[in-house]
């Protein structure tokens, strides 16, 4: 039996439970059997995850992470699959995309010559929209733990033929910005915006015969007209006696996330000649999500710190007849705003650890099972994640037409 089922947590207002028949609640071995076997594509009902090493490589918190989305949806249709870059795994990439067409990978992904501090993350990048576009479905990072209902959100949006949104997604930033994160992005096959924005994320990495990392592609004249990450904001950090200012914080994070940075040049392109109008087309298509509260509640309940959130999270639920403390109390209120308002909680890593130290992400990673502890709160929200779901759905935000970033060829600078 699922240990799981056995806890006695409360349910919060607002939150229903998943009907058990829609739930795969055999042991974690059988999950993970089909985990490593998965069924041929079928259809666009595809959640695409990469791990470079394979599933089984993944830190645990992460395992637990790709298990939830696979009880949750598996039977309503949805095929979970991590990939990777293992030489005989079924589940290379190779063995879904054509990792020696240029029109698909860079020279550095094919000749595995990828380099600089974020490696594996820039890896995954380059298989992002690949898949989608070919496939389509979910591209979701290991580190998110789903909570809302995909399904249903799924069959109003990108799986209606009839309904006008053709991407799903968080929107980091106000209605006015556009800043799609990478983290969750879904489709149809051949979605026009991915299209171009994957061609714009192959020229950046052909620049200068062929980029080996993203350092320094802020530079890039095809970016010209757009914010840089963080942009204006007073994140600064110290490291071996060096202190990175405000400025610099901006240009590494744009390197880091220049996928996203990429994204947004075609969300605010008018390129005439090739029959696009990004703003429009965001307007009228892209059902996006305010990251903050439907992806990052816990790091804006605890304001972005990861120990206190650690704490938190670690914390046993009061007993029956104690009164609850101060920190119990708080970590009440972030489990069930999660439970109650969020579709999902990206646990953060990457570079984010060098600006802001550790994070929940890194401390469940340093602290292994911290994440799994029955009766703690960490535990209550993985058990809500399983078996819970939020009775609505984050509404989309009200993106108008705004002024385009650039108008001219996708491809050629101004």
């Amino acid at each position: 039996m699922d240990p799981m089922s056995l806890q006695n947590y409360t349910i919060p207002p607002g939150v229903h439970p998943i009907s058990s028949d829609l739930l795969d609640l055999r042991s974690d071995s059988e999950v993970d059997h089909d985990l490593l076997h998965p069924k041929l594509v079928s259809d666009e009902k595809n959640i695409w995850f990469f791990w470079h090493s394979g599933f089984t490589h993944m830190h645990p918190y992460t395992q637990r992470n790709v298990r939830a989305w696979h009880r949750r949806f598996s039977k309503q249709g949805w095929a979970v699959r991590v990939l990777d870059r293992i030489p005989s795994s079924p589940l290379n990439v190779a063995n879904f995309l054509d990792i020696s067409d240029p029109s698909t990978f860079p020279r550095a992904f094919v000749d595995g010559r990828i380099g600089g501090d974020y490696a594996p993350q820039h890896t995954s990048d380059l298989v992002r929209f690949p898949l989608l576009i070919k496939y389509g479905g979910v591209y979701a990072d290991v580190g998110l733990m789903q909570i809302g209902d995909l399904d249903r959100l799924w069959n109003k949006t990108v799986g209606d033929p009839s309904s006008r949104f053709d991407i799903l997604t968080y929107n980091a930033g106000t209605v006015e910005e556009r800043s799609m994160t990478n983290y969750f992005m879904c489709s149809g096959r051949n979605n026009p915006l991915f299209e171009r924005c994957h061609k714009l994320f192959l020229e950046l990495w052909a620049a200068d015969g062929g980029k080996t990392s993203t350092e320094g592609m802020h530079t890039s004249p095809l970016l010209k007209g757009i914010p840089l990450l963080g942009q204006g904001g007073s994140l600064t950090f110290e490291e071996n006696g060096k202190k990175f200012s405000p400025e610099e914080v901006s240009k590494m994070l744009s390197d880091y996330i220049t996928q996203a940075q990429a994204i947004t040049m075609v969300m605010g392109l008018i390129d005439e000649e090739d029959n696009w109008n990004g703003p429009k087309y965001v307007a009228e298509h892209i059902y996006a999500m305010d990251y903050m509260e439907g992806s990052q509640l816990i790091n804006a309940m605890t304001a972005w710190d990861g120990p206190k959130a650690f704490e938190l999270m670690s914390l046993s639920l009061p007993q029956a007849d104690k009164q609850q403390s101060a920190g119990q109390r708080q970590a009440r209120e972030v489990v069930e705003g999660c439970l109650q308002k969020s579709f999902g909680f990206k646990l953060a890593h990457g570079l984010i650890l060098r600006v802001m130290g550790d994070t929940l992400g890194s401390l469940w990673r340093k602290h292994d099972g911290s994440d799994n502890v029955p009766g703690t709160y960490a535990h209550w929200l993985r058990y809500g994640t399983m078996y819970w779901a939020p009775d609505e759905v984050p509404p989309p935000l009200d993106f108008q037409v705004i002024e385009p970033y650039k108008r001219g060829p996708l491809l050629k600078a101004e």
